[in-house]
């Protein structure tokens, strides 16, 4: 018999895999990795622990005695096994433990008796497991002999084959050995996961699709990481084709997913199918049906599915194994009867697992296999075939996405009850992206009627389709290794995606150039040449080669570029240098039709002036016909929920072309071909250019694709001028997508309300004279009043203009006919589709849809490209025909003219559009009601304007809804008030776009009112640059993240390549100066004196105080080698100072004269911590003080601790403003090798946790006596007195704290104190009318103000920067947490005042300049005063007092800081933390934690009775004091 057990891969139980190595000569024993440690000796008997199951199998195979040769050395492996799960176990008891054995193996070689036992294993396996022993080890630092057992021990046979066998360690191994290609390109990737026992040069994985379909983005994340691991292996990939459904199978699939294979760098080392092992698969079901582990069911599908639902068992599940037979005979025949049947496998029907309630592991299909034809007729399911073929084909891993992990039970049940070699399982997640389906079965929809070109269609997810958009191999890789192979499951946007194919297509791609055809403007430039002169196509990268530029007087520009520039503005033109624009030509619409300009090739100036693309009109290089395609995404809604219908989501339109003039030099494009159309974006050639056919006479375009990059704004596609425009033109995206939009946008904004046309006509020709004007005289560099002369004349212009029209003048404005106020204007598309013929209109509607319906036919049928390209061709004719008729593309759904007409006609009271509410219109009593309800509605919001009492309001709505029922009952419909129109849907619509933007601005950060205003306005009008400035996470929402966000965007810290390290960068440090100063003077004035002692501390050193150093031990970070030699000694980097001054203390002391010693050093200490760093809070390195010091008596020494604490107390108190609780820590608590500790302790509301401040230490004489530093005592000459020693620290634990309590959703707010600028002075109002001789005597102003306040001693500061905004640097000083921003513009200078903005609270006040010193410093003081109280408000709101453990436990919960009852007891105050825990995580990656003591504050709550006892509730002792309780950081 062969016992087999499960061994956990997670933590090896050692000792019994240790045993099975030794007694496998006795017993037959199978060790299976697996994710848990069990055996099942039966339905009732089960052990899963490594103890238990040694010693039952060391018992089991008694003659090899592991359990040694009588009853007393049976004892003693039973305490050696306690001891290696207690003690050893134990880190508290850890190292005695080992002492302890190291004693015991003095004088033996194994622990028990003269042979091998029980306890060697298990003792050996727990130290094989610390980490701490093996680093222990590792330094040669392990106790002799423990470390002579350990090694002879595993130097043996057994133990070396266990070592190898166990996955975890031979991980551990694999790592360690660093020169390994395994752990290289592991370092590369990053996120990639060691598989558990993978072995170099044996793993073997595979990738199993399904021939059924092209292989999507999905599939190949899976190869990849197939791929990825068997390179860093070295080891075997197999691609088997999945062919277990002959229905869905298809060779032309094959072909295509080798193909895909190809294309993605893939090669496997074998291609295998699964059909290859249907006869054994066939005999192993035959082997589970004779056994009675599977039966032949009859049962209906939809029956068998309830079944399994309800977990009832099938009729047929307890039929005899002959009946089952037969059965079974009739599916491999094919016949009537077998093709009703399945087999199922018999599992367990009651299980939560529904995998494995029965499953059907074959069912019966009469159709030909693509492969093996007619032979079979009984086929296995792929959960069936799977195990069987990994097993095998020797796959080690099984690669799995975690959708299957219900299945992995069911996997491993049918290994173990076939007996097949057992493979492992590793899961990943799958791939999920937005806008799109994964599935198989949906893409095939969307092929099969022709909503997309083909499989390889660039609007499809298939790898074929990303290629042909532009995804390159090398970018697809790129994300794979970055996703690694990680279980956390997210749906991901398809910029991730994108982005990474930027990075290798950016540095790359040529740059030409392309302009929209019907938007180009020429420019005559005078003196220029005809010529041709090569640049290199790629400005970075010379690599890519040279192009040709042509060169001519007569350039062409895009028409949103020339509508940026001005006369006499230098512009650059790319590739050529500066011009002038010297006369700008309109129509008498007012639009630009040509510039003249001039060269200025000498100026080489190119830091502010516009750069604009172009084309040059020559006779040798002709411009290149070119169309630019744009695609969105094929699914309108980015997350389909489990039951939504896909094809709700789909119908819109998703292609979009703009046809171009191109670069001379796009004729030698080739399909594939990624080029960068400067200033548009990176596209792919889909269809080079093709000259002039014989066949047609035409010649056929250049097709670009867009390829996405992954941002989330457009390309610009002009010049950077425009930026400061009110109309911006759209960016290429929007020109492909919203051309309609646009020009309606442009139509609406240019109708002037009813004036004269005539009039307004003269008046925008008078503001255009007098604008050039200007501009002339600004280009003269005029003397000022004169340009100023003409401005004013010019502002008043545009003012007349805007009272005879009712709005602002804009360029380019046009007069219009007047129009009735209530009716739009009509756009240009709209003038089209008025004037066509509205049944011409209809006709050639009708003829599209046909076409399109003939065309998806010809594609469903999959006709020949020929057939289906010519009526492609007849289709788009007609949509050309349309859009000549309505001046519109043709879009799915469009209405004929006569419908467009009504459209735009006012609706009737109460008209909803359908046929019933018009009939129900000409009745006069419904005229009657609906004239009735439109006077009570006026009466009603009549009321509310006037906010009249509420009963008077509610009487006459309850009029106004009787009145609207009785128009219901009449029509038929609800009422529906006048312009309502189609109602409904605008109405949904809307709404919905509403919650759109209201879910947009709950994911934004808060930012100022007036700000949100101008960027939904910008919004608007095109697309705007998204600032990342800004805090985008919240600190209640998300504390961890919105702290990271906060300490690196207002520039406190970087971060630092090793781990729990970082940069502190000025505005940080500059806090710590600050705290510096305070404190250093403070502790000079006692007499302290400053020093420093070196960060490095000897190995003896530390020795010397093993007590004190015990709880630095884990965070000792040591120095080990010097270059490449390993040093004599390690050498320890100090986690705190007390061993490497107190020997020097012993040296300097001698007489009562030499003290006291009060020494403190600035310095950083290092403690290497593991769990969870945050940047200031738990870090490895941090920088802090320390003082040192050595009395002769213990009250000036107790005297000193106090006085310290409350320099501390006001260091946070005074500085900070943060309050804080002065108090004694407990005795667990206290400094280790201290006679007590005092502390000052704050508290972080948002998490509700409190933080040790600072702490301050009396050390009595424990250190004096171990480092010997005495004194003669002058009352006694003869005899010595150990000195009395304290110690205290404050860290940059304190910058963090500050963030922490005082910052805001915008940012820091810093206390004046502490801040290194209390004031910010902003300049404002410089525009480009100002003057220069105004704007730097308002820049002369502000650096008055600078002079002022510093002579003052106010911290000020302007920022002069030229290339933000006012509004940028409002945020940006914000963020940085500036106490006071003023803001200074001409109007106030001219005032004598300025404008001042408190950043606690944002309330901005206008100040005199006389007396602004004692304003600003009075709002400084009140700006710290308000900061503290705020603090301390919510410190005391959080604070409770309570005697019951049950409010003690509820207060916890709710975020609060507790008083209660302490005995001071350690064994009670480490239940008190355990019991309080309650399995909560405080924050995402920080541990669980109870309540911990914080002190016992001096101040207490209350007094301490006889009668109170501790606040615990299995404790009876009485309390010594209130002591406060908290989770903490």
């Amino acid at each position: 018999m062969t016992i087999t057990f499960e061994a956990s891969s997670s933590n090896p139980p050692l000792a019994a895999v240790l045993v099975a190595e030794y007694v496998k000569d006795v017993i037959q024993v199978k060790v299976n990795w697996g994710k848990n440690t069990l055996i099942k000796l039966s339905n009732d008997m089960s052990f899963n622990s490594n103890t238990a199951i040694a010693r039952y199998l060391a018992r089991l195979a008694s003659s090899v005695k592991l359990y040694g040769n009588n009853t007393l050395e049976a004892t003693e492996v039973d305490h050696w096994l306690e001891f290696s799960v207690g003690r050893l176990g134990c880190p508290s008891e850890y190292k005695d433990a080992v002492e302890y054995l190291n004693q015991v193996l003095g004088l033996r070689t194994y622990l028990v008796g003269d042979s091998i036992s029980l306890a060697d294993f298990s003792v050996w396996g727990a130290l094989r497991g610390n980490s701490e022993w093996l680093a222990t080890l590792q330094r040669k630092q392990a106790p002799t002999h423990v470390s002579r057992w350990y090694k002879f021990l595993s130097a043996q046979e057994q133990f070396q084959a266990t070592e190898k066998s166990a996955p975890k360690l031979a991980t551990a191994a694999t790592t360690k050995a660093g020169g390994s290609s395994t752990s290289t390109k592991k370092e590369d990737a990053g996120k990639f996961v060691e598989l558990p026992g993978a072995e170099k040069g044996k793993l073997v994985v595979r990738f199993p699709p399904e021939a059924s379909g092209y292989l999507h983005i999905g599939h190949a994340k899976a190869a990849l990481l197939n791929q990825y691991y068997q390179l860093a292996f070295d080891g075997t990939l197999i691609m088997r084709f999945d062919d277990t459904n002959p229905a869905k199978e298809s060779s032309e699939f094959e072909q295509v997913i080798l193909g895909d294979i190809e294309l993605l760098g893939l090669k496997p080392n074998k291609f295998t199918h699964t059909s290859d092992h249907f006869d054994i698969i066939l005999e192993y079901g035959e082997k589970m049906i004779k056994k009675g582990q599977a039966y032949v069911d009859d049962t209906e599908p939809e029956v068998m599915k309830q079944e399994r639902e309800q977990r009832q068992e099938s009729k047929n599940r307890s039929n005899s194994v002959e009946k089952n037979l037969k059965l079974w005979q009739e599916m491999l025949k094919g016949s009537e009867e077998g093709q009703k049947c399945c087999v199922r496998a018999k599992i367990d029907m009651n299980s939560d697992n529904g995998c494995m309630r029965d499953p059907t592991i074959f069912r019966c299909k009469n159709e030909i296999h693509v492969r093996t034809g007619d032979k079979y007729k009984a086929y296995p399911t792929y959960d069936f075939a799977c195990p069987i073929v990994d097993s095998r084909e020797d796959v080690t891993h099984a690669l799995r996405t975690t959708e299957y992990h219900d299945r992995d039970d069911q996997y491993y049940w049918f290994i173990e009850a076939l007996g097949l070699r057992r493979p492992y399982i590793w899961e990943y997640s799958r791939l999920n992206l937005q806008n799109t389906v994964l599935s198989k079965r949906k893409l095939t929809w969307f092929v099969a009627n022709g909503y997309v070109d083909g499989w390889d269609d660039p609007r499809f997810p298939t790898v074929r389709g990303v290629l042909r958009r532009g995804m390159t191999v090398e970018g697809l890789k790129q994300f794979m290794v970055a996703q690694g192979s990680s279980r956390s499951v997210v749906m991901m946007e398809w910029d991730k995606i994108w982005s990474f194919n930027r990075k290798v297509i950016d540095p790359v791609a040529p740059r030409y150039v392309a302009l929209k055809k019907d938007e180009m403007v020429p420019v005559n430039l005078t003196a220029a040449k005809e010529e041709v002169k090569e640049v290199a196509k790629h400005p970075k990268n010379v690599d890519v080669g040279k192009k040709k530029v042509y060169y001519s007087s007569k350039v062409f520009v895009e028409g949103a570029d020339a509508e940026t520039m001005s006369v006499g503005e230098v512009v650059t033109f790319v590739n050529w240098g500066n011009i002038i624009i010297k006369k700008i030509n309109k129509d008498s619409a007012g639009k630009i039709t040509s510039l003249d300009a001039e060269l200025n090739l000498e100026n080489t100036d190119y830091k502010k002036t516009t750069k604009v693309t172009w084309l040059a009109e020559h006779s040798l290089g002709a411009f290149t016909p070119t169309v630019c395609v744009n695609f969105e995404n094929i699914i309108s809604k980015p997350v389909l929920d489990k039951d939504d219908d896909f094809k709700k989501y789909i119908g819109h339109q998703t292609r979009f072309e703009s046809v171009m003039v191109g670069d001379p030099e796009l004729v030698n494009l080739k399909k594939g071909d990624i080029i960068q159309l400067q200033r548009r974006g990176f596209y792919i050639c889909d269809q080079p250019y093709e000259p002039l056919s014989p066949h047609t006479g035409r010649d056929s375009p250049c097709v670009l694709f867009y390829i996405p990059d992954g941002h989330q704004k457009d390309m610009p596609t002009a010049g950077s001028k425009e930026k400061t425009k009110q109309a911006k033109p759209a960016s290429t995206k929007q020109e492909q997508k919203g051309g309609k939009k646009k020009e309606e946008k442009k139509a609406e904004s240019q109708v002037v309300s009813s004036a004269d046309s005539t009039a307004v006509q003269a008046m925008v020709d008078k503001i255009t004279a007098q604008g050039d004007l200007v501009r002339k005289l600004k280009s003269e560099k005029a003397d000022k009043s004169a340009v100023d002369a003409e401005v004013k004349n010019l502002l008043a212009l545009k003012a007349d203009y805007k009272k005879l029209t009712g709005q602002d003048f804009k360029p380019g404005a046009k007069p219009q006919a007047k129009t009735p106020a209530k009716t739009p204007a009509k756009t240009p598309a709209k003038q089209a589709a008025t004037s066509a013929d509205p049944a011409k209109v209809d006709a050639i509607i009708t003829e599209i849809t046909n076409q399109g319906d003939k065309v998806r036919g010809l594609k469903s049928k999959k006709a020949p490209k020929e057939e289906v390209d010519v009526e492609v061709k007849v289709l788009l004719g007609l949509k050309a025909q349309y859009k000549e008729m309505t001046g519109t593309d043709y879009k799915p759904g469009a209405t004929g003219g006569k419908k467009a007409d009504s459209k735009e006609k006012t609706h009737n009271p109460g008209a909803s559009g359908d046929k019933k509410t018009e009939t129900a219109n000409a009745d006069p009593e419904v005229t009657a009601l609906v004239t009735k309800i439109t006077s009570q509605g006026e009466k009603v919001r009549t009321l509310k304007t006037n906010k009249a009492p509420k009963d008077e309001v509610d009487a006459e709505v309850k009029t106004l809804l009787a009145l609207k029922t009785q128009y219901k009952e009449k029509t038929g419909s609800d009422y529906k008030p006048p312009g309502s129109g189609g109602g409904r849907d605008k109405k949904e619509k809307k709404e919905k776009e509403k919650k759109s933007k209201e879910k947009e601005n709950k994911e934004k950060p808060k930012e100022k009112p007036k700000e949100k205003v101008k960027e939904d306005k910008s919004s608007a009008e095109g697309a705007k640059k998204q600032s990342r400035l800004g805090l985008e996470a919240k600190k209640e929402e998300n504390l961890s993240e919105w702290y990271s966000q906060i300490i690196t965007k207002s520039e406190m810290i970087e971060y630092y390549d090793v781990s729990g390290c970082y940069v502190l960068r000025p505005w940080a440090y500059s806090i710590w100066e600050e705290i510096k100063s305070f404190f250093d003077k403070k502790i000079k004035a006692l007499g302290v004196e400053n020093c420093y002692f070196p960060i490095f501390v000897s190995h003896s050193a530390l020795e010397r105080e093993k007590t004190h150093i015990a709880d630095f031990a884990p965070e000792v970070a040591w120095v080990t080698k010097s270059g490449q030699s390993e040093l004599a000694e390690p050498i320890a980097i100090r986690p705190t100072s007390e061993t490497a001054m107190y020997p020097a203390y012993a040296k300097w002391v001698q007489s009562h004269r030499d003290l006291p010693i009060r020494l403190n050093q600035w310095c950083n200490v290092v403690r290497w911590e593991f769990k969870h760093p945050q940047p200031f809070l738990r870090t490895r390195e941090f920088l802090w003080q320390e003082g040192h010091t050595a009395w002769s008596n213990r009250k000036d020494a107790v005297e000193e601790v106090y006085t310290i604490l409350d320099y501390y107390a006001r260091v946070y108190e005074e500085l900070l403003a943060i309050p804080v609780i002065k108090g004694q820590k407990t005795e667990k608590e206290k400094f280790a090798g201290g006679d007590f500790t005092t502390t000052v302790e704050a508290y972080i509301g948002a998490s509700g946790r409190a933080i040790q401040g600072a702490t301050s230490h009396h050390l009595g004489q424990n250190f004096s006596k171990m480092f010997d530093i005495t004194f003669e005592d002058p009352g006694q000459p003869s005899k010595h007195q150990y000195v009395h020693q304290n110690s205290w620290g404050l860290t940059t634990r304190t910058i963090g704290v500050l963030c922490m309590v005082h910052g805001d959703n915008r940012g820091l707010i810093l206390p004046p104190r502490i801040a290194s600028v209390e004031t910010i002075i902003v300049p404002c109002g410089i525009t480009a009318t100002l003057s220069d001789a105004d704007k730097n005597t308002l820049l002369d102003k502000c650096k008055s103000y600078v002079d002022l306040f510093r002579s003052a001693n106010i911290k000020a500061k302007a920022d002069y920067r030229d290339n933000y905004s006012p509004g940028w640097k409002f945020n940006h000083w914000e963020l940085k947490g500036v106490p006071l921003r003023i803001e200074l513009g001409p109007r106030d200078m001219q005032k004598n005042q300025f404008v001042a903005v408190r950043r606690d609270n944002g309330e901005k006040v206008t100040l005199p300049e006389e007396g602004a010193i004692e304003k600003i410093k009075a709002l400084l003081d009140d700006i710290q005063t308000s900061l503290f109280n705020n603090a301390k408000k919510e410190r005391d709101a959080h604070v409770k007092v309570t005697s019951s453990w049950d409010e003690f436990c509820t207060f916890l919960d709710q975020k609060n800081l507790i008083m209660a009852p302490f005995c001071g007891e350690i064994p009670c105050e480490e239940k008190i933390k355990k019991d309080s825990a309650r399995d909560q995580d405080i924050e995402p990656g920080a541990p669980s934690m109870g309540a911990k003591s914080l002190c016992y504050p001096f101040d207490q709550p209350a007094e301490v009775s006889d009668s109170t006892i501790c606040v615990y509730p299995d404790c009876n002792n009485k309390a010594i004091k209130y002591c406060m309780f908290g989770r903490s950081y």
